[in-house]
């Protein structure tokens, strides 16, 4: 939404916020320790963002409202979703939960809100009007659409327990990132 607003290079800058929010995050949620090499680079982000945001020319504050505000969500979801990990794993019996568990949870944890956005914006009456469920190519992209989904479910989950919250959210910046750049490039 704030792409309306605000161009991509300074999303992208904005989108780096949300890295040096998860590693101060980690930092005082988690007591993991950064090193300086990790401290200097998220300053650089920091810096960079603030310059970008000096010289933006096109400056719209609902543009840069949402953007913070997108970056607070996605540092809470990183960080809320490594202390559940770690909540649930000490809940199990085998003090081990697998990717599946883990793809489980996430997406049980997301239904309510999925719930209401659906019913707030009326998104069932419209989907029972759509002619697009009776063309089974709809069906054949849809389908595949969700095994994607799922494989890109399972190997972030997989990244998370792996490595840190903070790593996992600059890669994925890098991912939304590259999104970006192919859908304004083509």
């Amino acid at each position: 939404f704030s792409l309306k607003y605000i161009n991509v290079a300074m999303l992208t800058i904005l989108k780096n916020v949300a890295n040096v929010l998860t590693a101060s995050g980690e930092t005082y949620f988690f007591k993991k320790q950064h090193d300086r090499q990790v401290w200097i680079s998220l300053m650089l982000m920091i810096i960079s963002a603030i310059a970008g945001g000096v010289t933006d020319l096109s400056f719209h504050a609902v543009g840069y409202t949402w953007q913070i505000l997108n970056c607070f969500l996605t540092a809470s979801y990183s960080l809320t979703l490594r202390h559940v990990m770690d909540s649930a794993k000490e809940s199990t019996r085998s003090g081990n939960l697998n990717e599946l568990s883990m793809v489980l949870l996430n997406n049980v944890l997301s239904l309510p809100l999925g719930v209401i956005l659906v019913l707030g914006f009326n998104e069932v009456e419209y989907l029972l009007e759509t002619p697009l469920l009776r063309m089974p190519t709809f069906w054949l992209v849809i389908t595949a659409s969700g095994v994607l989904g799922l494989a890109i479910s399972f190997t972030s989950m997989w990244f998370l327990r792996q490595t840190s919250a903070t790593t996992y959210r600059c890669q994925m910046n890098l991912i939304s990132l590259s999104k970006i750049v192919s859908l304004y490039s083509s």
